[in-house]
């Protein structure tokens, strides 16, 4: 169906690995010899990782069990009573496949409403892929991107600069001090579908399963209703969604500055329970030239958001 995997080394030195939707760029700093001996052993578990998540699709589109008291309430849907079926049998599920455990684990905090463990499937394929390369002796730094999705690791003494290039361009600097080995980005105009307006919205996070759901659902939250917005079924889209017929949006003409400053405020509320609850370290939320930051006060000793 897929095909089978593919690898090519790029001409400035970073490695693409392909299988089917999985289109992994990594980069990796520190001894030649050792890295050539990791990327062996990652490349043989990496072939592995889309016939694994494919047994198990039907229930990892299924929505989550809501996470129980603490969770962060938006106005957007929890699982309509005719998914209850599915539910009861996702949450008895035992999972065999380890990405598809860590995709569960990533979207449970967020399953307050809508969510699928489909969420975090880009950041979770990235944080496995990275278990080969984290804490190997003679690599100093290795960052595996998944279509936005990144897993980071820095070894002690070395830091890592990622870029945020569009809307609003940006950075931030991690260092081994630091705990957040995940950076991710979300908006309706991505590669997936989106419930809110946010152009984009990237988070550091753990690990990149735990940012990829966060984004995701950080990105729903930026939300307003306005004539200017067109939305459409999921389903209507494509048909194998995990969202059923949850409208998302499919564009978003001009707004006036309040529309977009009451869609940032959804957004940035949602963001700080995110960031008090633990889950996040900071994010970046822009809509058409409007941009706020959350937990960058609190992190600004390594998390820099700032305006290129």
């Amino acid at each position: 169906m897929w095909g089978q995997a593919t690898r090519a080394l790029l001409a400035d030195g970073r490695d693409h690995w392909q299988h089917g939707p999985i289109d992994l760029i990594i980069e990796l700093w520190g001894d030649a010899a050792a890295i050539d001996a990791v990327k062996s052993r990652a490349w043989q578990a990496f072939s592995g990782i889309l016939p694994e998540l494919a047994r198990e699709l039907t229930m990892l589109r299924l929505p989550l069990v809501p996470a129980g008291a603490g969770a962060c309430d938006t106005r957007y849907p929890s699982p309509s009573p005719s998914d209850e079926v599915g539910v009861a049998l996702l949450s008895a599920h035992p999972f065999s496949g380890v990405v598809a455990q860590r995709m569960r684990a990533a979207c449970q905090p967020f399953s307050m409403q809508f969510i699928t463990p489909m969420a975090a499937v880009a950041g979770s394929v990235a944080d496995e892929v990275m278990t080969y390369f984290a804490q190997q002796p003679g690599i100093r730094k290795a960052c595996i991107n998944n279509g936005g999705d990144i897993a980071l690791w820095v070894a002690s003494g070395e830091s890592l600069a990622i870029g945020v290039v569009a809307p609003m361009p940006a950075r931030l600097t991690l260092d081994a001090r630091m705990s957040w080995r995940g950076v991710a980005t979300s908006g309706w105009r991505g590669r997936s579908f989106s419930l809110g307006v946010a152009d984009a919205v990237t988070v550091l996070g753990p690990n990149a399963a735990r940012a990829d759901a966060a984004a995701t659902m950080i990105a729903n939250a930026v939300n307003i209703d306005h004539p200017a917005i067109s939305r459409a079924p999921a389903d209507s889209l494509k048909d194998d969604t995990d969202l059923g017929s949850q409208l998302v949006t499919t564009g978003v003409g001009e707004l006036p500055d309040e529309a977009v400053a009451a869609a940032l405020g959804s957004g940035v509320a949602y963001a700080e329970c995110c960031l008090a609850r633990g889950l996040i370290a900071g994010a970046l939320l822009q809509l058409q030239g409007q941009w706020h930051t959350v937990g960058a006060t609190t992190f600004q000793h390594s998390l820099d958001f700032q305006g290129a």
